[in-house]
């Protein structure tokens, strides 16, 4: 029997069965099969689109595909012209693949008219990307210690963040983890929080409440919003909306509750968590990959352009329901990414900082287990991939990972040091400290140690440690009047002040 004819009944016949189908795309010896890297990617069936882990693949990669029907029709898998059984709903499937050559891989549900509604798309073959281009070193220090100290404004618990209203030089408000905002006046924490959520938020380590940002206009609308992890699913995020009861605008009205976004997570940690209010007047947050490792492969969903993890978004919450996108945003009409995506590619992006006077935001991306760094997105630009899980820092991580056009850090900071989680930080405006002038702060979680940086022409041109230290350090923050503030975990809020 010819090996070709004989080839399609195996094939044929492993199809009818539903049992596991390998396959090569373009012809490659079976010799080199055996160096190539091998991948999993889970595909979710919905009515009527596809949901895949990652989007692309390295050329020469075996990959299994893990095929779940999760809607309430029958629908199959077909990739480059090779298709799973038929799955009713709830039944799973597995199709290995081996893919040889670049290009797009066309794919498809083949049950007649659910390609036309949404049931498509392509997945990328591409060969390894080139490590990023290192940023250039930075000369030598400006001597900035001892310029500041830290006053002791109160403690709290598990404070997270500290923000204020615009324009409001009197009030100081205090994220507390556990699902609390606590209101500082004049020095004074009153007794009454401006919102106290505590029975919807999913508390631990790492999920809570985690940030809260006032609208533009708060003097008029009072409205803000707020980023935590509920209690369904994987803890998953959730961004909503509140206003201020009318009588005052120190208590948050929890029955005006709405929902602004939500983020289906694979896991409970990396959440990210940041928001605030650009110069544009639209919603920044930052989204972590959702996963450190425990469900799925470390950076499963960073290079994923059709879900939110691992990324920075932009959305105008105050148009259309639940949101609009704001014009501009680089993958709004891309086929099959989500329009909020700002940037992507990034594994835990805790704080970062949109600065009002230049436009430049810095993310401080907390790295897996070498390296911390701080990534800059430049104003008037978007779309940057900071290639996690490809690079750790500037250091290859992922070998099977395809990052496309990977952007290096501006600062990448090695664990040698103690250093475990770094804190993107604020820029200082504060014209009582003139020394730290326009320069961004950050310190480490481990070791509280605070510094500064200041960059210019898109790399850091400087940097120096403040002298100053916070065990347990969590985030740093604005009041009204320009003031920066650092948090820790440990219960302690410090301010910023001249030495």
């Amino acid at each position: 029997m010819p090996s070709s004819i004989a080839s399609r009944l195996v094939r044929a016949f492993a199809v009818a069965a539903g049992v596991a189908l390998a396959v090569s795309i373009g012809g490659e010896a079976d010799g080199a099969a055996a160096a190539a890297p091998k991948l999993t990617i889970r595909v979710i069936e919905k009515d009527f689109s596809f949901a895949l882990s990652r989007r692309s693949v390295p050329r020469g990669a075996r990959v299994t595909f893990l095929v779940r029907n999760a809607g309430a029709v029958p629908h199959d898998f077909v990739i480059a012209g090779h298709r799973s059984r038929l799955l009713r709903p709830g039944q799973s499937a597995t199709l290995r693949v081996r893919f040889t050559r670049k290009g797009p891989k066309g794919f498809l549900c083949s049950v007649p008219g659910h390609a036309r509604l949404g049931m498509k798309g392509a997945l990328g073959v591409s060969t390894v990307p080139p490590a990023p281009t290192p940023a250039p070193s930075a000369p030598s220090p400006v001597v900035v210690s001892g310029s500041a100290r830290l006053t002791k404004v109160g403690d709290f618990e598990r404070p997270v963040l500290v923000t204020s209203p615009p324009g409001d030089a009197r009030d100081v408000f205090v994220v507390e983890q556990p699902g609390t905002i606590r209101v500082v006046q004049d020095g004074v924490t009153l007794a009454q929080p401006f919102l106290d959520i505590r029975d919807e938020v999913y508390f631990t380590s790492e999920p809570g409440l985690l940030s809260l940002a006032f609208a533009p206009d708060w003097a008029t609308s009072r409205l803000a919003y707020v980023f935590y992890n509920q209690r369904k699913g994987n803890d998953d995020s959730r961004i909503a909306e509140l206003r201020s009861v009318a009588a005052n605008p120190l208590v948050a009205d929890t029955g005006s509750l709405r929902t602004v976004l939500e983020v289906v997570k694979p896991w409970e940690n990396h959440n990210g968590g940041m928001l605030q209010f650009g110069p544009d007047g639209d919603l920044y947050a930052s989204i972590g990959d959702g996963d450190s490792g425990v469900q799925n492969a470390p950076g499963a969903f960073a290079q994923t352009l059709d879900d939110l993890l691992g990324s920075i978004i932009r959305i105008d919450p105050r148009h259309d329901a639940p949101y609009a996108i704001p014009a501009g945003n680089p993958f709004a009409g891309v086929v099959g990414a989500r329009p909020e995506l700002w940037a992507y590619g990034l594994r835990n992006p805790w704080r970062f900082w949109l600065d009002a006077a230049t436009g430049d935001m810095v993310v401080g991306d907390v790295g897996y287990g070498a390296r911390e760094e701080l990534d800059l997105i430049p104003a008037g630009t978007s779309g940057q991939n900071f290639g996690w899980p490809c690079f750790e820092g500037n250091t290859p991580f992922d070998g099977t990972a395809h990052c496309d056009k990977p952007v290096a850090p501006i600062l990448e900071i090695s664990h040698a040091g103690g250093n475990c989680s770094i804190i993107a930080g604020v820029v200082v405006r504060d014209p009582r400290l003139p020394t730290l002038a326009n320069r961004l702060l950050f310190g480490d979680y481990c070791t509280g140690a605070i510094e500064s940086v200041r960059v210019e022409g898109g790399r850091v041109v400087d940097r120096d440690a403040l002298g100053l230290t916070v065990p347990a350090l969590s985030s740093f923050g604005v009041d009204g009047a320009g003031r920066v503030y650092v948090t820790s975990t440990s219960g302690p809020v410090y301010r910023l002040d001249p030495a």
